[in-house]
Order: C-alpha cells, then structure tokens, then sequence
C-alpha cells in the first residue's frame, strides 16, 4: 500500500511539475510574442517617424529653394532698378572675351565715384571698383597725354571728377542716339577690341639688349585698353573744333566695331604685329 501510495504521491508530483512546466513555456512563447510584436511596433514607428522626417525634409528643401528663388528675383529687380546716372541698365550686359570676365567688374553703381576707398588693396580695383569708374580715373590721370598747349599741361584734368563724370554721360548718351545700343555694352565691346594680347618686353644679357614677345595677362590687358582709349580720346581733343564729348563718342563707337580707324584699335594692332615681329 505504501509503494502505491508513493507511486501517487510522484504520479501527482510530476503531473504538478508538469503543469509548472507548461506554464513556464507558455509564459515564456508569450513574452517572446510581446517582445516581437514590440520590436515590430516599433519598426513601424521608425518607419513611420523616418517617413515623417523625409517628408518634413522634403517641405524644409522645397521652402529652402522657394526663398532662393525669392531672393534671386529680389536681387535681380534690383540690380534691374540699379541704372548707371538712373539711365541706362546694366542688364543683359556681357564680356564676350572669356579671358577678361573675371576683370571687368560690372557690378551695378548709380554714380561711378568710390571715394578712394579701395586705392591701398592690390587687384581690388578689379573686385571692388566698376570698370566705368576705373574709365573715369584714367581719364584724370596726370601724364598719360604728353601734350602742353595754350599753357594747359598734362595734367589738365587731374582731380576733376565731377567733369570727367559729366563728360563720360554726355558721351554715352551721344553713343545711344547714334547707334541705338545699351552705351554700358558699347562700352565694353571697345575695351574687348582694345585690349591686346601681345606685347615686347626688353631683355638684357651681356650688355645686349633685345626684344621678346610676350603674352599680356588679363588685368594687364584691362589696364592696357583704358589707357589706349584715353590717349585716343583725349589726345585729338587738343586744337579740336570737336568737343571730347563728341571725340570720345566716336571713338567708343569705332572701337566696339573694331575698326582701323579707331586710334586706339590702331595701337593695338601696331603693339601685337611689333611681338609678332620679335618672337
């Protein structure tokens, strides 16, 4: 009896740790399917939350590149409201020659006067100060035109800013009723066809001297133009019946059609066949 008994009393032992058992694996496939169904929850919450941020970045990019847009259409009316003396625009101005866009400066100014502020810093002449305002200086520059009649010396026109501005607007607007053009492009085509590409330079060696041809580098090409067209300009306005506005009309005229009988295109083609001769 007591084997049976004990018999039972194990048969009910192990039916309980059966049971145990069973609930030990039932509870832990169920926490394995919680944690599955978390992980998974949270999967799609990432997804969802990644959705979310791409498509805020998407709005964010679209807003970014709608106010680009604003601003380039902002900057663009003004530098289209900018006009040289309040006349003439500077848009859809160009410098055909590719060599020479990173050094005339065009940036749109009313009145072409600085102030000086830029004269100690090298090149930010090019960078800072427009190229009709460089045109303007040039024209005031003491010696480039080596002439000395009726007592007026070389340096006629030095200091007088406010003549020379006067001067350069009566010129261009002789320039827009003769040819009809923007007088700012007509401008720029004559320093284009001015500007020369070549020139000698003196070499010594041994006590003998000779001539080499060289290529001009840009900004020395700009520097080179200017001083031509002033020197054409102002050198004929001497004994002239012709005003130098008229003269320098004329000669802007015949320097952006690139004609010989242009002074200045004349220069130029003398300095180039000269290099051409010395190479």
């Amino acid at each position: 009896m007591v084997g049976k008994r004990k018999s039972k009393a194990e048969k009910a032992e192990e039916e309980a740790k059966a049971e145990e058992s069973a609930k030990e694996d039932t509870a832990t496939i169920e926490s394995e399917e919680k944690e599955l169904s978390d992980a998974a929850l949270e999967g799609l919450e990432a997804d969802e939350s990644a959705e979310l941020e791409d498509e805020i970045d998407e709005t964010d990019d679209l807003e970014e590149d709608e106010e680009d847009t604003t601003k380039k259409k902002r900057s663009r009316r003004a530098i289209a409201d900018i006009k040289l003396f309040n006349r003439w625009s500077y848009e859809g101005v160009e410098v055909h020659d590719i060599s020479l866009q990173n050094y005339i400066n065009l940036n749109p100014v009313i009145i072409p006067h600085s102030g000086g502020k830029h004269q100690h810093k090298r090149f930010w002449k090019t960078e800072h100060i427009s190229i009709i305002e460089r045109f303007i200086n040039k024209i005031m520059t003491p010696g480039l035109v080596k002439k000395r009649i009726k007592g007026r010396g070389a340096s006629h026109n030095m200091g007088k800013k406010s003549k020379i501005i006067q001067i350069v607007y009566n010129a261009f607007a002789i320039v827009e009723q003769k040819t009809g053009e923007n007088p700012i492009q007509v401008f720029i085509n004559a320093l284009e066809n001015t500007a020369p590409r070549e020139e000698t330079t003196r070499i010594s060696l041994g006590g003998i001297s000779y001539q080499q041809a060289v290529d001009i580098a840009p900004q020395r090409r700009v520097d080179l133009a200017l001083k031509l067209l002033v020197q054409a300009t102002v050198g004929k306005a001497y004994n002239n019946i012709k005003t130098i506005d008229e003269l320098l009309a004329n000669e802007l005229i015949l320097a952006s059609r690139n004609d010989t009988n242009s002074a200045a295109v004349k220069r130029k083609d003398e300095m180039e066949r000269v290099a051409i001769s010395a190479r």
